[in-house]
Formats: structure tokens, sequence, C-alpha cells
């Protein structure tokens, strides 16, 4: 019989909350903060303890699980938990921090004696909602009884990458899977663009790369919420991609590499946002491709 935990979720944003809910649907005990607290006030339908401050929420907790932002992010917030928290507890964080905000998180985890994970998450909205997340996660072996009902509520699989999370092998993995993602997402709204600039339909490109290695799931899912306008709700938010790609690019110029798609994809992701896309779905990232007033 899985262990039931209380486990503390700070951070109730599209994946946050959804973490959240299916936490407490596994029969752990759940305690929510989040900064705007209209985003976690619903949670309490679902027997989530919804708590006015972060070191409220962290109190008594087996787990502590970050979903913020950033990394700079999510170390004031536990910055501000610090007085609530006990020597020993594990924190699975799953911001997408990067590379380099990841090692003051570990220096953190390890002056107040914490069991510190690295555990980003692949997935958006629909598998986050469905506690089908796939999670990466790097961490003590010693600790790993009270974050692997956590990861069991929230994901379908855990791939575990190593026992030092402050190595950050998953935050690196997340960053390579996220490279992928983000230059298939602007890639697809540059042909959507592209498309409609020459007059070409594009069901007729769907078509000509139909059942052949072209093809691509993700590519025709994305199309359709710009061509159908279902930008909103986001599965994932432009404005959060783009930060996930600046991440990226950062880490590719840290390791002496250059990554040109990648910090092209961040402008356009930036663009996107400036023009009032933020909040949307990345696959908004087409309108990059048209000046304002188109």
């Amino acid at each position: 019989m899985t262990e039931k935990l209380t486990v503390s979720v700070l951070g109730t944003g599209i994946m946050g909350a959804a973490m959240a809910r299916n936490l407490a649907r596994a029969g752990h005990a759940v305690r929510a903060w989040n900064r705007s607290r209209a985003k976690s006030e619903p949670l309490s339908a679902q027997g989530v303890f919804v708590a006015g401050s972060p070191a409220e929420a962290v109190e008594g907790a087996d787990t502590v699980l970050t979903m913020l932002y950033d990394g700079p992010a999510a170390l004031e917030v536990m910055r501000r938990a610090a007085p609530a928290l006990s020597p020993g507890t594990a924190w699975a964080q799953s911001t997408t921090a990067g590379i380099e905000a990841l090692t003051g998180l570990a220096t953190f985890a390890r002056e107040h004696g914490l069991l510190f994970y690295d555990a980003p998450v692949l997935g958006t909205r629909a598998p986050a909602e469905a506690g089908q997340l796939l999670v990466l996660a790097a961490g003590p072996a010693e600790g790993r009884p009270r974050v692997t009902p956590v990861f069991d509520a929230v994901g379908a699989r855990t791939l575990w990458t190593g026992e030092d999370g402050a190595e950050g092998s998953a935050t690196r993995l997340k960053l390579v899977a996220n490279s992928w993602v983000l230059a298939a997402t602007n890639a697809m709204g540059e042909t959507l663009a592209l498309a409609q600039a020459l007059g070409v339909d594009p069901q007729s490109f769907f078509d000509a790369i139909g059942g052949g290695p072209l093809d691509m799931g993700y590519l025709r899912a994305k199309s359709a919420l710009v061509l159908d306008g279902r930008l909103t709700p986001a599965q994932f938010a432009v404005s959060t991609a783009a930060k996930d790609a600046r991440l990226i690019v950062e880490a590719g110029t840290a390791h002496g590499i250059r990554l040109d798609v990648a910090a092209a994809g961040a402008e356009r992701l930036e663009r996107a946002a400036a023009q009032g896309h933020g909040d949307e779905d990345m696959a908004a990232a087409y309108y990059a491709s048209f000046d304002e007033a188109g």
C-alpha cells in the first residue's frame, strides 16, 4: 500500500494546481500556497489546505514540491518558508530553473538539511491534469520513499538520472528535451505563417507529409490550436516558453556552443509575448511572423 504523506505544493499555476489535485486524489494530505491566493483557493474543494504563507504551507510536510516560474522565484519562496522547514524534509524542485540557478537552490537545501531532488517534469496542462507527466529526477536514495509516492501521483513514469540533485542531471535533460519541443513549436508557427503568406491551404501541407517520416502528431496538435483559435487556456504559455528558451541558450553559451535556432526561437517567443500573446499557448509564437498591425 502506498505510503500517505503530507506534501506541500508551492506554486499553483497551470502545472502546480494539477499536481496538487492529483496528490490529493492519491490520498496524500496536501498543503498548497500560491503568490496569488485566488489561484489556489479552488483547490480547497478537492480537500487541499490553502495556506496563507510559504511557511504555513511547509509546516509538518514530509515533502515540499516547488513549481514556480524560475529559479530565483523558487529560492525566494523557500527562504520565506525556511522558519518552518525541518531538517530531513525532502524537497522536490520541479521548476525549470536552469543550470546556474540550480546551484543556489541546492546550496539552500544543504544549509537547511533538506534532501534535495532535482525533479523537473515533461508535459503540459493536459498530461498534468491527467497525472501523466514524465518526471525527470535526481537525488539521494535515502529519501526516495518520501518522493516516489509524490512522483507516482503526478506522473506516469519517473526517469532517475542520478543520486545527487545538485549535479543537475535532471535539469540538463529537461533543457535538452525542451530545446526540441520549442524548436518544433517555432517551426510549426513559421510553416503556418508561410502557408498563409503564399496562399497555401495548410491541409495541403498536411496531406503532402501525411504518413511519412516528416509527419508528427505534435505538429498537427499545435497547428490545430492556431487554426481553430484554441490558444487559451494555454497548455504551456508563451511567456514561460520564452523563459525556458533563454535558459537553453544560456546553458549552451556556458558550455561553449552556439544554439542559433534556440536563440532565434527565444526572440520569436518574446516578440509574441510583447504583442500580447504571453498568456496564450506557446503555439501563439505563430503571430511573431507578422507585425503588430498584421
